[in-house]
């Protein structure tokens, strides 16, 4: 996870790079530790196919600048109405151990059709969660902030070593 700090410096990297002319408008700038996702609007008379064909020389330029500098992949995506598109994502393994319960509840999303497999049924249980607790994950980053913040503002454990083995000598 990145600070606000960094999510804001990384969303102006994108709002300077990009062309005026790519997106009507810069939505998001998201990141985790594989990926950074850039979301914006198209113009009103064009397309997503039309957007992706016009845009796509100038999003792989920039995306390899971006993917050299941070060390990560580049996702592009826009929104048209309440609907969002992305394109060129990732979708990245995750490792977890569930007990029987838990994996039954997964079994049960695929015998109903939800999901094609557990980790579709899985995927679909992330995404249910963080559509309806928007509002506490945004504050529970937040406090993660908050304490890196502090911890930044903290003593330095190295400092403190070195003093401590100068007063011992």
């Amino acid at each position: 996870m990145i600070t606000a700090e960094q999510s804001e410096q990384l969303r102006a990297w994108f709002a300077e790079r990009l062309p005026v002319d790519v997106y009507e408008s810069l939505l998001s700038v998201t990141a985790d530790r594989e990926e950074i996702t850039v979301v914006g609007t198209v113009p009103a008379a064009e397309s997503v196919k039309e957007f992706r064909e016009r845009t796509r020389e100038q999003r792989i330029e920039v995306a390899r600048e971006a993917e050299a500098l941070y060390r990560r992949k580049v996702a592009w995506g826009v929104r048209v109405g309440e609907e969002t598109t992305l394109f060129t994502h990732l979708a990245v393994p995750v490792m977890t151990r569930l007990r029987q319960s838990e994996r039954q509840v997964l079994d049960t999303l695929v015998a109903g059709g939800v999901a094609r497999s557990r980790a579709d049924a899985l995927a679909w249980c992330v995404r249910l969660v963080g559509a309806n607790t928007d509002t506490w994950l945004t504050e529970l980053r937040d406090s993660l902030d908050k304490v890196r913040q502090v911890r930044d503002q903290g003593p330095d454990v190295s400092d403190g070593a070195d003093s401590r083995k100068s007063a011992s000598e």
